[in-house]
């Protein structure tokens, strides 16, 4: 197998089997992923990503049927995962089998992270598996999250026995998470989709209280090396600034010269990236709009500039 040409589903899915980690590709990001059932083989995405033991893991599956055999879904989980899934939405509910998703996995707790990913790649992995394989984003932890196959294999290549080259990722945003817990449905992640669109599903959501049950919720994440700054009109010396919006700085580092919230969630961990390699004194950030997507791309910006989001 080679990790720079790319491994079949089938492949992935063998080296899942005898516990060792694979590169997934997902919409969202590229994913670092193992058996959920493995507590060793999790422990060791621990290791490679340098990822705190208490923040939990999302389990990935190939369907609706594979998410309830781990989840307990009631009336108002089943009908986000009819409305989103496949894609880029995350629900927590109860666990139901402590087994296919280890206490590494859960974080110790009695809840349980799932998504159907919408990249065909991926759930061929999953259903050549045939069961949950957890896939925290393929970076080292607190890094820009991978949003294409050579920056995933530069990132955790080094622990990863197989990779599914699944092309660059089309959202470029992690998912959305929520929870779905004692009939109550909380906002604990924005991601590409959006609260207006998971309200028009089950009404008003609740902010707060469970966001221990998400990953990517600690105040420092997504950070490249160099100090971000946000909401910047204006770019110190040395500074690379990331454009939002018609003539807004260098068109080489716009998120999106269109002022388009999906482009800019897209471009936003790989322009990060970029911006890193040319050793800038730092990298200043367009007020990006609050709305829609923009409430995701606004949280992952405040926790990269070191703010509590």
């Amino acid at each position: 197998m080679s990790l720079r040409g790319g491994d079949t589903p089938e492949q992935a899915a063998d080296a899942l089997r005898r516990g060792e980690l694979i590169l997934l590709p997902t919409e969202t990001v590229y994913g670092l992923g193992a058996d959920a059932g493995q507590a060793e083989a999790v422990a060791a995405i621990f290791e490679a990503k340098g990822r705190p033991r208490f923040n939990p893991l999302i389990s990935h599956v190939a369907d609706a049927m594979a998410a309830e055999a781990i989840g307990v879904f009631d009336s108002q989980a089943r009908a986000l995962a009819e409305a989103f899934w496949p894609g880029p939405l995350t629900l927590v509910t109860p666990v139901r089998d402590r087994d296919r998703v280890c206490d590494l996995a859960r974080a110790g707790l009695d809840s349980v992270a799932i998504r159907v990913p919408g990249h065909a790649g991926a759930r061929a992995v999953l259903s050549a598996f045939g069961g949950p394989v957890v896939a925290p984003s393929a970076n080292r932890s607190g890094r820009p999250s991978p949003t294409t196959f050579a920056d995933a294999v530069e990132e955790t290549g080094f622990a990863a026995a197989a990779a599914v080259d699944g092309g660059p990722c089309a959202v470029g945003l992690e998912s959305t998470v929520v929870s779905v817990l004692e009939r109550r449905v909380s906002l604990l992640r924005p991601g590409a989709v959006t609260r207006t669109e998971i309200e028009a599903v089950v009404g008003s959501l609740t902010d707060g209280g469970e966001g221990h049950r998400s990953p990517g919720r600690l105040a420092v994440h997504y950070a490249p090396d160099a100090p971000v700054r946000i909401d910047v009109i204006e770019p110190r010396k040395g500074e690379v600034l990331l454009g939002f919006g018609a003539g807004v700085g260098d068109p080489r580092w716009s998120l999106s010269p269109s002022g388009d919230l999906r482009e800019a969630a897209a471009n936003l961990f790989r322009l990060f990236r970029e911006a890193d390699r040319t050793h800038p004194a730092g990298i200043a950030v367009s007020p990006i709009p609050t709305q829609g997507l923009g409430e995701a791309i606004n949280d992952r910006l405040r926790r990269a500039a070191g703010f509590v989001g």
